[in-house]
């Protein structure tokens, strides 16, 4: 790997990245497929120098992109052309060729429901204190869903579906049928509880940028530093800094000086959190 280190990638923050690598998974990033191709060739030739031979069957191509139609990439390994992909799982969370998180996130909803019905026999038993329940249902389902969800970008049709989600768990804990038209905050005030799975969502983003911030390696710059080149035309997408800026408050998410205060930072989420914003 360290054959690539001057081999372009992508500029961020005027780092040049080629490659991201967790344990034996390997991730090879270029601005465009010649550069990509020559990145591949070079891994798998010393790869072979070294007795070790590159799976062409577990080796995926994809193009990140705002455009509706992907482009088309053809990359080989040894003449063999790589399968092309518009999402793959990489450390169990969904990469998207659309570079959204709205695939995730819907998987993770679909799985919380799934564990849910599988634990419905302790879940909806009103033997059950409704306190016990709660505690199970925070401990055993809100996980499954909010796993990964300090990389997700949530934007208010997001937001709604995340709510939207938590109510269908409480509806189903306290065993009320679509058929019985109770307004959510009925349904709240029965659980003797509040919305809290999104302010949960922005804790866990506000807790772990912090961690990136005093830490300063490459999560901090993937996410304060800035791509080379032109913006593309149009509304700019929302970002993580964007949601949070509006949780937190007013200009208190780009004072990066605050996030290296563990206990500053600490205190401005716990108010945060407080308010429920």
């Amino acid at each position: 790997m360290r054959n690539l280190e001057n081999h372009p990638g992508i500029k961020m923050g005027g780092q040049n990245i080629n490659n991201l690598r967790y344990a034996d998974d390997t991730v090879l990033i270029a601005e465009n497929k010649v550069d990509l191709q020559k990145l591949l060739n070079i891994v798998e030739e010393e790869s072979r120098k070294k007795g070790l031979e590159l799976n062409s069957k577990k080796t995926e191509v994809m193009v990140i992109s705002r455009k509706q139609e992907s482009t088309k990439c053809d990359i080989f390994i040894n003449k063999v052309k790589l399968k092309q992909t518009e999402k793959f799982k990489y450390l169990v969370t969904i990469i998207s060729n659309d570079g959204k998180t709205n695939r995730e996130i819907s998987a993770r909803t679909a799985q919380a429901k799934i564990n849910f019905q599988k634990m419905k026999t302790i879940l909806t038993n009103k033997h059950i204190s409704i306190e016990t329940r709660k505690r199970a249902l925070q401990r055993y389902i809100e996980p499954v869903l909010m796993y990964g969800c300090e990389a997700w970008t949530i934007s208010k049709q997001i937001q709604n579906k995340l709510e939207a989600t938590e109510m269908w768990l409480l509806r189903r804990m306290l065993r009320i049928p679509w058929t019985v038209k109770k307004t959510n905050e009925r349904v709240l005030n029965e659980a003797n509880k509040r919305r809290s799975m999104v302010r949960t969502i922005r804790k866990r983003q506000a807790t772990f940028l912090g961690h990136m911030m005093r830490r300063g390696k490459l999560e901090h710059l993937v996410t304060t530093g800035k791509f080379e080149g032109k913006r593309s035309r149009g509304r700019q997408r929302e970002k993580i800094m964007d949601g949070l800026a509006t949780w937190l408050g007013p200009g208190k998410v780009s004072d990066i000086l605050a996030a290296k205060d563990r206990d500053l930072w600490g205190d401005m989420i716990a108010n945060a959190y407080k308010q429920g914003a």
